[in-house]
């Protein structure tokens, strides 16, 4: 659980004068914000750090380029993140990188236990824009060597995330999205999959719910993935010619249904949608239903696939995700559905889902983890 420093009226970053007063035995690292440019005073955060044998992680997400004392932020403490939102100095539309020095901090970020995919926010686009974002963060990305390739032919490959869950243009109003082709870009640009819903109660939820389907884009139109051809084995039917299939993209769905334990007002049953944040603990009843919705390719029905997904490590999250309920989960996921009689666990990264799906697709057998790396490798 994190401990919140006061800041100095000075610079508005963290008060190293009052970091002290916080440590408790079980303090792991000290993470000083730069804050707008703002830096904090390093020398008496590194000081405070070796009396107390503490990392020091900086978020240098606002300050890129800055200097203390003539030295880059973002190279004093053991590690350091910066940010590549569009509000910060350099922008890819989203994302962000860690930099260390520390060879054991190295080798865990290399472990390939998170990889790096797209999601974008946008509003009142226009194609041209879009595509000029989408290929800005593609180079960025790549200069940093993270985005995923083609296995046969080597070109980049990346997972979508929609902000604002309105892919396609799909929400009634327009706002946040603007582009009627998005998924024939998308699609032209080297994205493999979308992976944005579930998203009720929204208007930009889907007809077809609980699903793995290709979506046919219809550039005159919006929303073009609220109906698709689903992914069956041995090959979806997708009976039209070249052109149609060009603008054709996978959508991987995240489950969706009515929890009838969980009633509003007692009342109405809530909707289930996976998500996981403060107010939507990962409880046994919820993970139940993820499970039931059996998410699959037609004719694979043995392999389940369930996407859960959160708003980031917002503060306000970070008992849900890092706290006693996400170890509950995991501990109920390994007990009920990791036997290896009638459930075998399997825990993938956006694009093992896609591989194992295309296999699955391929007619492929045997252990689903055999297939992660299958058509896109990282």
């Amino acid at each position: 659980i994190p401990v919140f420093v006061d800041i100095s009226p000075e610079n508005w970053c963290m008060d190293p004068q009052k970091i002290e007063a916080l440590i408790t035995p079980h303090t792991k690292a000290i993470i000083p914000v730069h804050l707008g440019m703002q830096i904090v005073d390093m020398d008496a955060i590194l000081g405070i750090a070796r009396k107390h044998n503490l990392y020091v992680i900086e978020d240098a997400c606002e300050a890129i380029g800055a200097k203390y004392k003539n030295k880059k932020v973002g190279t004093f403490g053991d590690a350091a993140v910066f940010s590549f939102y569009p509000n910060k100095q350099m922008t890819t539309a989203e994302g962000g990188v860690v930099v260390t020095n520390n060879e054991k901090i190295a080798k865990l970020c290399r472990q390939g236990l998170g990889e790096v995919e797209i999601q974008l926010h946008h509003d009142n686009d226009t194609e041209y824009k879009l595509r000029k974002k989408i290929d800005k963060g593609i180079a960025d990305f790549k200069k940093h060597g993270l985005l995923s390739k083609d296995k046969k032919t080597g070109e980049t490959r990346f997972g979508f995330v929609h902000g604002n869950w309105a892919l396609d243009n799909s929400r009634k109003d327009g706002r946040w999205c603007g582009v009627n082709n998005e998924i024939s870009i998308l699609k032209e640009m080297g994205c493999y999959a979308d992976f944005t819903l579930p998203s009720a109660p929204s208007d930009t939820q889907t007809r077809k719910i609980n699903s793995i389907y290709y979506a046919i884009d219809d550039p005159e139109k919006p929303k073009s993935h609220d109906t698709g051809v689903d992914v069956i084995v041995s090959g979806s039917r997708l009976p039209f010619d070249k052109l149609r299939v060009a603008r054709t993209l996978l959508i991987i769905q995240g489950p969706l249904a009515l929890n009838w334990k969980r009633r509003k007002f007692h009342i109405f049953p809530k909707i289930e949608n996976a998500e996981i944040a403060w107010h939507n603990k990962p409880t046994k009843d919820r993970i139940d239903l993820w499970v039931e919705q059996n998410i699959c390719v037609k004719g694979k029905e043995d392999w389940i696939f369930i996407k859960a997904h959160t708003h980031g490590a917002q503060e306000k999250n970070f008992d849900s995700l890092l706290g006693k309920p996400m170890h509950n989960m995991h501990n109920y996921l390994n007990a009920k559905y990791n036997d290896k009689v009638n459930f075998k666990l399997h825990y993938v990264t956006a694009r093992e889902m896609y591989n194992i799906i295309k296999a699955a697709e391929a007619g492929e057998k045997g252990e689903p983890g055999e297939y992660r790396d299958y058509e896109v490798i990282n």
